[in-house]
């Protein structure tokens, strides 16, 4: 398949060498000179059908992975009685999120479940799909060319397979960082935002409670920054104030130990402050079966405050936020947490003026991949001065 052994950087090329103007080249004298035109329809139709072959591959690996976890399930037996009264044993207690969930579904169903691999589609992860798009603008795309986009996504005939969080990445303007990777937001594919990484994240637009924490991970490729990010942990939009009283009952202020690089490259281990504290998304166990796992499947959690939005599995048990161990950083941590979780601070006109630059990043988090693990998911509040565009 022409699509898969093809390298992707001779995408980029074909499509320069189409976009170029076109000289005529004649080798010898008295021979008609020819124009060298690379074959674009053949490039198009290539990424088309490696786009149809990963959508049905997405599908086989869900469909073998429900077959899975329904023949890994047993029914759900009656309570046992004796004399008329309920025995109880150690198996009828609601299992822990903790055992149950792993980044994005239970850990009996893993990414092999039903024995089903490919390199191209991963259980639980976006899938990254082609279109081919010379874009005469350069590297930065167009309404033009965004809408060709579009429109190859239909002439593949997986319009109507698109979900939301899908990563769409136009091959012929390069594969350099996340040039061309475009999100599909249910209507329209959606730019990548730069505000806090010059590589481009995730656009606020989307609401990350509704994918697993590690959905995105090397399909949006994330940038390092020796001060800022050292350890390339992604950006996520979180709006944590309908459990701002569980914040702010949790709230910690605890010394912590850190590797930071200087600018030479050296690394040194150094303490500072941090407030520290965590909440709980637990998740949902249907009324009439109240010891059933395998009835709370099925069940979703709404996301607070937004419509038609359900928190994915992957966000269920313990989440753990850290933020700056300075005045600062308190007072951005207590306007996270909504109105009525703190008592109202005296602020002057300075602090307003802060807060009031600072508001449209009090949903900014990275999430930390060295210390987050199955269960127990640790991020760290973004503040306005991060931002690098």
């Amino acid at each position: 398949m022409r699509g898969v052994s093809m390298p992707t950087h001779q995408y980029a090329q074909q499509a320069e060498a189409y976009l170029q103007p076109r000289i005529p080249k004649s080798s010898t004298p008295g021979e008609c000179s020819k124009v060298v035109v690379p074959d674009i329809l053949s490039l198009a139709m290539t990424t088309r059908a490696y786009t149809r072959v990963v959508m049905r591959l997405r599908a086989q690996a869900e469909s073998d992975a429900r077959v899975f976890a329904r023949s890994h399930v047993g029914p759900v037996s009656k309570p046992a009685t004796q004399d008329g009264q309920v025995v109880r044993s150690s198996s009828s207690r609601t299992p822990s999120p903790t055992s149950l969930y792993s980044h994005g579904k239970s850990s009996s169903v893993s990414n092999s479940a039903g024995g089903f691999q490919s390199p191209l589609v991963r259980l639980h992860r976006a899938p990254l799909l082609r279109v081919f798009v010379p874009s005469p603008e350069g590297e930065w795309l167009s309404d033009s060319s965004v809408v060709e986009c579009e429109a190859e996504l239909k002439r593949a005939g997986v319009l109507k397979l698109l979900r939301v969080g899908d990563v769409v990445w136009d091959v012929a303007v390069g594969d350099e960082g996340n040039l061309g990777r475009m999100v599909w937001d249910g209507s329209y594919l959606v730019d990548l935002d730069y505000k806090y990484s010059r590589m481009g994240e995730l656009s606020p637009y989307f609401h990350s409670l509704a994918f697993s924490p590690s959905y995105f991970h090397r399909v949006i490729r994330t940038g390092v920054n020796a001060v800022l990010n050292p350890g390339g942990n992604p950006i996520v939009y979180l709006d944590l104030s309908p459990w701002g009283q569980e914040l702010a009952a949790n709230l910690q202020l605890l010394q912590d130990r850190a590797m930071t690089a200087t600018p030479h490259g050296t690394l040194h281990s150094v303490v500072h402050w941090l407030h520290r504290s965590s909440f709980t998304i637990r998740p949902p166990v249907s009324p009439h079966h109240p010891h059933a796992y395998s009835h709370s499947q099925n069940l979703r959690l709404p996301i607070p405050n937004v419509a038609g939005f359900f928190i994915d599995p992957g966000w269920y048990g313990t989440v753990i936020v850290e933020a700056e161990g300075t005045n600062e950083g308190l007072a951005d941590f207590q306007a996270r947490c909504g109105p009525g979780a703190f008592p109202p601070r005296a602020d002057n006109v300075t602090s307003k003026m802060r807060s009031e630059k600072e508001k449209g990043s009090r949903r900014v988090y990275r999430v930390l991949r060295e210390k987050s693990r199955p269960g127990e998911i640790w991020i760290r509040a973004v503040r306005e001065k991060e931002r690098v565009m």
